[in-house]
């Protein structure tokens, strides 16, 4: 039995969960792997827990390479919390996402041999978001060829920072010069907010202290008609300093900066979230485009983050959905309404349900602009059924639920909220393979539904992300 602290040598022969891989010692203890590694590498690992029935290690080295790798593309691979996956071949992130879906649905959900097809690719493969979001901090994250160069010699100062975090490392942040999922315009932006905040030393707000000026930037940029917004985020407003940056903008961009917003939040956390607005350039908002629908966009509004790929992923809704054409819909998490309004045409009627107020807003805006007459949108607490059932009931019961909630999956009390709606089809969207089997199985207790189909789809080339949809049909 290997010990902690020993260095082991392992073939990989396959992936787990948490974005690690799988080897078998020759005393056929199992061991996961933690690191960039890939299915067929040969690589030595540091043991770091000692389990029952199996080992934990982190990677030392590659002895020798899987003939399913491809070089990475970013100069951060290995130490960004992001593209973890860009030395996968990309047939072999289309494979191992649809086998992320199948393993929780049947190791998580306790579904047996349910119906996972293959992945639908994505398009493009870089270059693909059209949003980004970034964290200031006072400590930037050095990498190990920085970890030995004394701090004066340094190429970057060591108290600022703006991008993203290491994995397991939240108040620390890599200064991203480039990142490589974001369009070149987005890019831009971020490099002008960086140099304009850095040399003018701007406090950076800390959650240790509290306080301090910076907190966050968003950058948005519509994937179909590319305009573009920045919504810096920050602790209080100043209005001539913000007058300044919107300057250096206008600079950068010209006409192609479409609205400039300083967004301000007193929470106690690195949330990217505006508590209030202050719009310095345009009006606050953007548009893009699924199809021939058009969708405004507020900076805390939900939007797809794949714009390509959510086309393919909505058309797969309505496919799923197989809709008669009289429908009673509900679309919950309903974000913009862009699920809502793409599916309008296919149903009687749609009525979408967010707790956001702005979200809800843009999504009643985007209808009247549609004329999307049998669409309804209403802000309400999917959590206190018993407080919205007499306004649900007036709207009329469900033929068919579509949800669509945050990666986290739907709170219990949501499921069981649809549970006592129990419309004859729930059509789950899900951004996470564990939240969707682990809502499945708590939809489908007592044999009330059953899984009848899923569809992956890849809206995030790189990572180990994947959507899918879910067909649920009730049983009685």
């Amino acid at each position: 039995m290997a010990k902690k602290g020993e260095i082991i040598e392992v073939e990989i022969f396959d992936t787990a969960d948490k974005n690690r891989c799988v080897g078998r010692l020759e005393d056929g203890i199992t061991v996961f792997v933690e690191g960039p590694v890939a299915v067929g590498d040969t690589v030595r690992a540091k043991v770091t827990k000692i389990k029952k029935k199996f080992l934990q290690a982190r990677l030392t080295e590659v002895v020798k390479f899987s003939d399913r790798r491809t070089e990475p593309r970013c100069k951060y691979f290995g130490i960004c919390g992001g593209c973890k996956w860009q030395h996968f071949d990309y047939s072999e992130q289309l494979r191992v996402k649809r086998k992320q879906v199948l393993d929780a649905l049947v190791h998580l959900g306790g579904f047996e041999s349910p119906e996972v097809a293959e992945c639908i690719p994505a398009k493009d493969l870089f270059g693909y978001r059209n949003k980004i979001d970034m964290d200031f901090t006072d400590q930037r994250y050095l990498t190990a060829d920085e970890m030995d160069i004394p701090a004066e010699e340094l190429d970057k100062p060591l108290d600022f920072a703006l991008g993203f975090h290491a994995p397991g490392c939240f108040f620390k942040a890599i200064d991203i010069d480039h990142c490589d999922i974001a369009t070149e315009e987005m890019n831009l932006a971020v490099e002008t907010v960086r140099i304009f905040c850095r040399d003018r030393k701007l406090s950076i707000y800390s959650t240790f202290k509290p306080d301090g000026f910076l907190r966050n930037l968003v950058v948005r940029q519509g994937g179909a008609t590319g305009e573009l917004m920045v919504n810096l985020i920050t602790s209080t407003h100043d209005a001539e300093l913000m007058a300044e940056l919107l300057a250096e903008l206008k600079t950068a961009f010209g006409d192609k900066l479409t609205t400039f917003v300083n967004g301000i939040c007193t929470r106690k956390n690195l949330v990217a979230f505006n508590e209030e607005e202050h719009v310095l350039c345009g009006e606050g908002f953007i548009t893009d485009r699924l199809g021939k629908y058009s969708y405004q966009i507020s900076p805390n509004s939900f939007f797809q983050t794949n714009t390509a790929q959510a086309d393919v992923l909505y058309n797969e809704i309505i496919k799923q959905a197989a809709f008669q054409g009289s429908e009673t819909v509900y679309d919950l998490f309903c974000g913009t309404g862009s699920i809502a309004l793409f599916a309008a045409k296919y149903c009687g009627k749609i009525l979408g349900i967010e707790w956001i107020e702005s979200a809800v807003a843009d999504a009643q805006k985007n209808a009247i602009e549609h004329g999307a007459e049998n669409c309804t949108f209403r802000q309400m607490d999917l959590m206190h059924f018993g407080k919205i059932r007499d306004e649900l009931e007036a709207f009329g019961l469900p033929d068919l639920v579509i949800t669509d909630p945050p990666r986290a999956g739907m709170h219990p009390k949501a499921v069981k909220m649809l549970r006592e709606l129990a419309p004859p089809i729930v059509i789950y969207v899900s951004c996470g393979p564990a939240s969707l089997a682990r809502d499945g199985q708590m939809l489908c207790e007592d044999g009330l539904y059953k899984l009848v189909s899923c569809q992956p789809v890849d809206m995030f080339p790189q990572t180990n992300h994947v959507e899918s949809v879910a067909r649920f049909q009730r049983c009685s």
